[in-house]
């Protein structure tokens, strides 16, 4: 039997929060990874400017244009993002919006799995479900099972070196990482 072919997957991250729970959460996802399959940091949507179709009729963005690449040249992406009222914060939601308008479209037949994380019960369950939507209609195959909803992670993370210590949580995100790459090698079918 040979062995699976290395898979890279990219990490989005949802919060431009410098000691975001979130990227505490998405740094430790290199480690959690099964051996073969890597992941990368894309860069900060901190640098996409507010969507506007004026703007993009002008030229795209440089940061948007080398983040579609990115994520075009991936075997899947991981979007790691808070809840903010109910939903996805507006950086990431503009994020969307542009790569969205790139042709091609990075998003379309790309493997994607959804974490969220939160200091109340449900983490983040409602932002997952409304990115959802916006994923369907961009054509991304996103990962059903298992689904990454981290409450109460102010206990999971250390505070003073922000990584995610919990051991239970740690065992499931690399559960999701494996269906994952799971997923992006039945596609490659």
């Amino acid at each position: 039997m040979t062995a699976p072919s290395q898979l890279h997957f990219v990490t989005l991250l949802g919060s431009l929060r410098r000691n975001s729970f979130n990227a505490a959460i998405a740094r430790s996802l290199p480690q959690l990874a099964p051996e073969d399959v890597s992941i990368s940091a894309l860069g900060s949507i901190a640098d996409f400017p507010h969507y506007n179709q004026d703007m993009q009729e002008e030229g795209f963005p440089s940061s948007v244009l080398a983040m579609a690449e990115q994520i075009r040249a991936s075997d899947g992406l991981i979007i790691v993002t808070p809840e903010y009222n109910y939903s996805v914060p507006g950086v990431l939601k503009n994020a969307i919006d542009w790569l969205s308008r790139v042709a091609p479209q990075p998003l379309a037949k790309k493997p994607v799995a959804i974490q969220t994380a939160s200091p109340g019960q449900i983490g983040g369950a409602r932002a997952q479900y409304h990115l959802r939507q916006s994923l369907v209609f961009l054509d991304a195959f996103v990962l059903n099972k298992p689904e990454a909803m981290i409450g109460q992670v102010t206990n999971k993370i250390d505070p003073q070196t922000q990584t995610l210590t919990d051991t239970s949580t740690r065992d499931f995100l690399t559960r999701q990482i494996s269906a994952l790459a799971e997923l992006a090698r039945t596609l490659q079918k």
